[in-house]
């Protein structure tokens, strides 16, 4: 299996780590391949996870800095003119489907195989991608009839500013990934491509597939696209954003119409692949797994206990997030109400401003911080899976949370669900479980039990499992020799009819011919 990451594992500063170890891990009968493309050289300082025996090799290569000493046009030195012109072509393809609106998946497709093409036959595209011909073929497709408004506002820099952030998103197809002179087969000799987003670092799954029929699984626990609009781009000149958006957007579709299959954490990330082109067939839900084992002492050994609650009277836990000026409003209501009324918030305190009478602070340590609570508040917006909420599910509490994002696909009727930011029915929500210990126990019983079926390791590595032998089964392994002993090694159809003698095609009843 080629595992291929952008600013993530095998870096132990990298996002997705977690996951990623658990899976090679759990999944020990396979063989792993890490493909990592690094965002930072404080990224690349950090070092590794420890890695577990069946993982066979790491290659990684940096998304960052400039190009690579020597990569003047390609390996051989600068581009003759057949390769400026295929270049030019193809690179104007790819420039025209991020100005011009609407469908250009082709245009997009065209440039981008091209350019692959090119870099493989050529050695590179790295100095080709930040030279005057790629601001040229830029500017010519800002400058064409229909292009976007804001791409005819481009200036010197702006183009600069493009160039660069294109050379360093598709440097994966420069990279000796995909086979050498020198034996290493790279990605060909991997059996399925398992991306952990559909940006950069589903690039080399790409061209695995183009030039070997390598099948593609992409992963994404957060959205490539929805993280990009997110990440604030506004010190970025419009005509910049507008070109960059653009490129995003074309190549998260190109990635999910070219995946054999697409899995989401949750039904918000699924949606949200669907929105950006994602084929509602190929789409699949496998949630994220946490280690269970780390909560069975409060969640199994403080289940009969739960009824009685912490000593000291009723208490809360506010997790998930800093603290809301609506929280403040409902603990009020709620201390009027029940003026015992404690809230423990798992966070750091603010640098100014008092702290209201009842509430204490202290880090997000440990399921011991969920028990310290009777009932569990989650904070207001739940963007991405709320793990901070299926933590509090593991430990057997019942919880009250606003209604956003994955919160009812995640905790299902094991606990209350509120509109976001509202005080009034926050208080009564959790004023309605302080008042009714065995309503609160029945619903952490019912939420740890709901937590061990649905968000475990074992059952996501399983999934995982299942998923690979499923495409692999679409798309057999390309071996020239096949290993009769590996699972679909052969595609359904392909194996060569049985050979019928006359005499055996006769068949005979009761000793008659």
């Amino acid at each position: 299996m080629g595992l291929l990451s952008e600013g993530g594992y095998p870096y132990a500063a990298g996002e997705g780590g977690e996951w990623c170890d658990h899976l090679v891990r759990g999944l020990g009968q396979h063989d792993f391949e890490l493909y990592a493309l690094s965002r930072s050289a404080r990224q690349e300082d950090s070092g590794w996870h420890a890695l577990p025996g069946n993982v066979r090799r790491v290659r990684a290569a940096p998304l960052w800095g400039g190009p690579a000493p020597g990569s003047v046009g390609s390996a051989h030195g600068s581009y003759g003119r057949e390769q400026r012109r295929r270049f030019a072509g193809h690179f104007g393809d790819l420039a025209a489907a991020i100005t011009l609106p609407g469908d250009q998946a082709y245009r997009f497709a065209d440039g981008l195989h091209g350019l692959a093409d090119l870099a493989r036959d050529e050695g590179g595209l790295a100095a080709a991608l930040r030279s005057e011909l790629a601001l040229r073929a830029l500017e010519t497709a800002c400058r064409a009839p229909g292009a976007h408004r804001a791409a005819y506002s481009t200036k010197v820099a702006d183009l600069l500013v493009v160039s660069g952030f294109l050379e360093r998103a598709l440097r994966p197809l420069s990279l000796d990934w995909y086979g050498s002179a020198d034996g290493d087969r790279g990605l060909a000799g991997v059996d399925l491509c398992h991306a952990t987003s559909a940006g950069p670092a589903a690039l080399p799954g790409l061209l695995a597939k183009r030039f070997f029929g390598t099948p593609l699984l992409v992963t994404e626990y957060e959205v490539h696209l929805r993280e990009y609009y997110l990440a604030g781009t506004e010190t970025l000149s419009l005509p910049v954003r507008t070109l960059l958006s653009a490129f995003h957007r074309r190549l998260a579709a190109q990635v999910y119409a070219e995946a054999a299959l697409i899995t989401a954490g949750d039904g918000q990330a699924r949606r949200w692949q669907e929105r950006c082109g994602a084929d509602r067939a190929r789409l699949r839900t496998i949630h994220p797994g946490m280690d269970a084992t780390l909560y069975e002492a409060v969640g199994e050994g403080d289940l009969n206990d739960t009824a009685a609650g912490p000593a000291g009277g009723p208490a809360l836990v506010w997790a998930g997030g800093d603290v809301e000026p609506h929280l403040w409003e409902a603990l009020a209501a709620m201390r009027t109400a029940e003026p015992g009324v404690r809230l423990r918030v798992l966070g750091r305190p603010p640098a100014s401003g008092s702290v209201p009478e009842g509430v204490s602070y202290g880090p997000a340590g440990g399921p011991e911080d969920y028990a310290a609570g009777d009932v569990v508040v989650l904070s207001g917006a739940a963007d991405g899976f709320p793990t901070a909420l299926a933590e509090a599910m593991f430990c057997g509490r019942a919880t009250v949370s606003p209604d956003a994002g994955a919160v009812r696909e995640v905790i299902g009727g094991t606990g209350l669900v509120v509109p976001a930011q509202d005080p009034r029915a926050l208080a009564e929500a959790c004023l309605a479980l302080l008042r009714e210990p065995e309503r609160r126990a029945r619903l952490g019983a019912a939420a740890r039990a709901r937590a061990l079926e649905l968000f475990t390791v074992e059952q996501n590595v399983s999934a995982f499992g299942a998923l690979y032998l499923e495409v692999l089964s679409r798309a057999p392994v390309q071996h020239a020799a096949p290993d009769p002993s590996v699972p679909f090694s052969h595609a359904a159809g392909t194996q060569q009819p049985l050979s019928v003698s006359p005499r055996a095609a006769s068949p005979t009843w009761a000793g008659r011919p």
